[in-house]
């Protein structure tokens, strides 16, 4: 049995290269590459889409088991960026839900969810990604899942910009602050501050008790 799962970040990367151990599978790291002509060359069970950014075509979504995985507890925060999204708004604790695609935005059908903690950095978030990710795909491939429509009232953001990444006012809490910055760790744009000529770019943060410590660079 085929699968393909469509990756580009690094944890992703890890992700198939663990799956791949047990399974047949094939990566597509460039949208580019996927096209209609070399799926239905593969024919796969099911394509996963761990974090991916791009469009994926339309008679691709209609024609196979398209997976994708959204960082949210679906329907809520549907779209782009929803990490951060959630982040800014003070949310600590939120769900990987894995669904399959259809033509609207993050609306399809649910296959499972699993908790998914948002402290630490992007790097530790990434982590447990890769770890919810690949449980859950070890379940789908093995038919262990319940389907079922997305419940309760959507709510919908759209994916952040670079210049939404300036912090504008240093008058917030310490708590804020840290989770700006740290939710826009690599590989993100990240946070800064505008002093005159020059940019303050905050490349990673740490609260301790009372105590905001930050590690950034002048451009």
């Amino acid at each position: 049995m085929n699968y393909i799962i469509c990756a580009y970040r690094p944890y992703a990367i890890k992700l198939y290269k663990k799956l791949s151990k047990k399974y047949n599978f094939y990566l597509i790291k460039n949208p580019n590459d996927l096209t209609y002509e070399f799926i239905k060359k593969i024919n796969p069970k099911f394509v996963f889409f761990p974090d991916w950014s791009w469009i994926v075509p339309k008679k691709i979504v209609h024609d196979f088991k398209c997976v994708c995985f959204h960082e949210s507890d679906l329907p809520k925060f549907r779209g782009g960026s929803p990490i951060q999204n959630q982040i800014v708004r003070g949310i600590k604790k939120t769900k990987t839900t894995a669904f399959l695609m259809n033509d609207k935005l993050d609306a399809g059908d649910i296959l499972m969810k699993k908790d998914l903690s948002l402290e630490g950095t992007i790097d530790d978030i990434f982590s447990k990604m890769e770890k919810n990710d690949n449980d859950m795909i070890k379940k789908i491939i093995s038919g262990k899942y319940k389907k079922q429509k997305q419940r309760g009232k959507p709510s919908f953001f759209k994916r952040r910009t670079p210049k939404q990444s300036e912090l504008k006012n240093l008058n917030q809490s310490k708590e804020y602050l840290y989770n700006f910055i740290r939710m826009l760790g690599d590989p993100y744009p990240n946070t800064y501050v505008k002093v005159g000529k020059r940019k303050i770019i905050f490349k990673s943060a740490t609260l301790e008790g009372d105590k905001l410590s930050i590690t950034g660079l002048i451009e």
